[in-house]
């Protein structure tokens, strides 16, 4: 399998589906006739450390220490053999290759359990409904986080299943750090790692290889790789790209860093890489390289060539999994929660709809990055084109679009393509909670196979929604919430504290609405993050718009990017952290939701100012019925069957129409007059999108009332046409 370009995802990233940057890249080399393999060696790391060869190496590792380990640590290894006969039948479990296992599993006396099994005890009750494979993966996965508990104790203080040695990289504005543990031994991760690379490189017999380093947790394992090459295959040149060094190393000044890589590339990876190949290949010079960190004459220079561009987001070919070990992958249920599941559990195959982000507001986003700033469509043709394309490749339905935020005009056009494809998927993806999410085209979404999206809703306060310019009222939210949630769509918020100038006051009131809205049963799934101050967000470019300032001007010679910063009139943010974690993690578990705000923390809060009915009033204002005459009303449904009747009432008749609706889950009748029943009928078939175009309301109406002498508002927006949105008349 001798391959010019070898693309590497270093441990770790996920467990349960490939990170999809090296599918992206190999897709784009297929359309430029370069040959390339990928491998995703976290996975493949993880499957050697999880087994029993791997284990037996770890324990034994352990006992040579002797060290004065925590009760828990003594207590796994007092079930050493324990662990060693059920670690690959758990895996094979995981790996949806021995689902029978489950029933042993839930009866808790197979896995040994140690201090990750606490959890559990509280949450028995959550797979009552979920059933009983998820109540095995839920404990599998507990098990599995209790050995990393005891790699980490005993072994390797960095290790972490999708967070690998991230403090090394996170806020590193300096390269000493990772520089010093790059110089320590090779630890049981790192040796089982190096071996990977290294049956790769003699396989694969590249001439570049490309490291993708999404995250911090990434990074670490990305340098001991280019380590192992730059030492043992010196003629083998290193790049490295990907989300962390497209944020944090875009001053790099330490020149020490390309001890590890020839090269680091900035943003979207197909022309700089292709660049590359061109060069090492002697088909083009140094000043053909795009967005290209390297090392000249001892210091760091920046090589962007104007000649060559980038490449339309309809030129990059189809996202490739070949070569992934797909099958291998581990569904994990850390959180019982339905929504917040889809991260750790299923495989899905990841796909873009549009390149950066349409709004490109928020104050708190790196948006004067190219990767955000730079708004460009896929055509929903094309994106069907590239679904279908996958789906007889990897063979799997499920999808992630990874997008910043989803166009909503972008997913009504992807939805009535799937439909009119007659392609059966399930979708996920990020969105803004914007208006446009009406009623209606959530229920084209859900008809689609949509299961789920995630927005930020940040700081659930409408002062600094409007200092972030996010574009939303918590209100809209709630509205907009509703819609999904009636749809049958999952929905999940990001969210945050900390932001400039906020207060104590506001954090609370922040978490009373949030937990309002899981109390109304609008909100499914939420996580908090702490703000960070950014170097290429508008808050980190303009300190002082923001009533902040920066702790120093200086910038480190290595990564730069989060900035500490000094907020005078905001609350002591740090005390907060836990609380809302604890409080989210319960009201995602439905517990506690009655229960007052200060229960969750260890000090003093302030009362909340937020009425305790504030998301059930905005709710109840409901979404009042608008006409717009430019409105699209299509018909998804299946046609149905007229037929007709006589209607009599205290002596008088008049001729009826019967409309037969028949949906996957219920039957639908209607009955109107004769006149209005024909004209409906005809409408549906007019309008269907297998049939033809869509209508416009205006010339609905038009139609309606040249056809009838009803008045059109009452027909249309009163029972019984106003609930065929149920069944697929949607106007969107």
């Amino acid at each position: 399998m001798p391959a010019t370009v070898l693309l590497l995802t270093p441990p770790f990233t996920q467990l349960n589906t490939p990170y999809p940057a090296t599918a992206y890249i190999k897709g784009f080399f297929n359309t430029r006739n370069i040959t390339a393999f990928q491998a995703d060696l976290g996975i493949e790391v993880t499957l050697a450390l999880f087994s029993r060869e791997g284990l037996a190496g770890l324990f034994a590792e352990i006992r040579a220490k002797q060290g004065e380990w925590t009760n828990n640590a003594q207590r796994m290894l007092a079930l050493q053999e324990e662990y060693l006969s059920t670690i690959e039948p758990v895996i094979a479990f995981l790996q949806g290759k021995d689902p029978t296992l489950a029933y042993q599993i839930v009866k808790r006396d197979l896995l040994p359990e140690a201090a990750r099994f606490e959890q559990a005890r509280d949450l028995e009750w959550a797979f009552g409904t979920l059933g009983i494979q998820d109540h095995a993966k839920h404990l599998a996965t507990l098990y599995l986080e209790d050995l990393a508990d005891l790699i980490k104790e005993c072994i390797d203080e960095h290790f972490g299943f999708s967070r690998y040695a991230e403090k090394l990289g996170r806020s590193a504005a300096e390269f000493d750090g990772l520089q010093e543990a790059l110089q320590q031994p090779f630890s049981p991760v790192d040796r089982i790692l190096i071996n990977l690379l290294e049956r790769y490189l003699v396989e694969v017999q590249p001439e570049l290889v490309a490291i993708s380093v999404p995250f911090p947790g990434n990074l670490f394992a990305a340098f001991r790789c280019g380590q192992w090459i730059k030492k043992q295959h010196p003629q083998i040149k290193v790049a490295m790209g990907g989300g962390f060094p497209n944020t944090e190393l875009r001053s790099l000044k330490d020149s020490r860093v390309f001890d590890y890589f020839d090269f680091i590339t900035l943003d979207d990876g197909e022309a700089p890489l292709e660049g590359l190949v061109e060069c090492i290949q002697g088909k083009a010079g140094q000043a053909d390289y795009k967005r290209t960190l390297l090392r000249e004459n001892g210091e760091v220079v920046y090589v962007n060539s104007k000649s060559r561009k980038d490449y339309k987001q309809g030129e990059v070919g189809t996202p490739d999994y070949s070569d992934l070990h797909l099958k291998d992958y581990i569904s994990a249920i850390e959180v019982a929660n339905p929504m917040h599941r889809l991260w750790s559990d299923g495989r899905w195959n990841k796909l873009t709809m549009a390149h950066g982000c349409y709004w490109g507001k928020c104050t708190f986003c790196d948006i004067s990055l190219d990767y955000i700033r730079l708004y460009e469509p896929v055509a929903a043709s094309q994106l069907c084109d590239r679904i279908e394309e996958m789906i007889g490749q990897t063979g799997e339905t499920g999808f992630h679009f990874v997008d910043e935020a989803a166009p909503p005009a972008l997913m009504r056009e992807l939805a009535l393509e799937l439909l009119r494809r007659r392609i059966k998927i399930s979708w996920w993806t990020n969105i803004r909670f914007e208006k446009s999410f009406t009623r209606d085209l959530c229920f084209l979404l859900k008809a689609s196979g949509c299961i789920a999206v995630s927005g930020g809703l940040e700081v659930a306060s409408d002062r600094l929604l409007q200092l972030i310019q996010k574009g939303i009222t918590v209100e809209q939210v709630a509205q907009v919430n509703r819609h999904f949630t009636e749809a049958g769509i999952m929905v999940h918020a990001y969210l945050m504290y900390g932001f400039p100038t906020q207060t104590a006051q506001e954090t609370i009131d922040s978490l009373e609405m949030v937990r309002q809205l899981f109390k109304n049963g609008i909100l499914h799934s939420a996580f908090w993050h702490l703000f960070t101050m950014t170097a290429h967000s508008p808050v980190g470019l303009d300190p002082a718009s923001f009533k902040v300032t920066k702790e120093t001007d200086t910038e480190g010679r290595f990564a730069n990017n989060d900035i500490q910063h000094i907020d005078p009139t905001g609350a002591q943010h740090d005390l907060f952290g836990e609380g809302l974690r604890k409080s989210l993690f319960n009201y995602m578990h439905g517990i506690g939701l009655d229960d007052p705000l200060s229960k969750w923390f260890d000090h003093k809060v302030p009362k909340t100012t937020v009425a305790p009915d504030t998301i059930k009033n905005y709710l109840e204002k409901g979404a009042v019925p608008v006409f717009k005459p430019e409105a699209k009303v299509v018909w998804i449904g299946n046609e149905p069957s007229l037929s007709f009747y006589t209607q009599t009432k205290k002596g008088n008749s008049r001729e009826m129409a019967q409309l037969l609706f028949q949906h996957r889950k219920q039957e639908l009748k209607i009955q109107v007059p004769k006149k209005e029943g024909e004209w409906l009928h005809a409408l549906l078939n007019q309008i269907s999108i297998y049939n033809g175009p869509a209508q416009t309301m205006q010339q609905i109406r038009n139609s309606f009332e040249s056809a009838t002498e009803t008045d059109f508002e009452l027909f249309w927006d009163n029972k019984p046409v106003s609930g065929l949105y149920r069944v697929g008349l949607l106007r969107l």
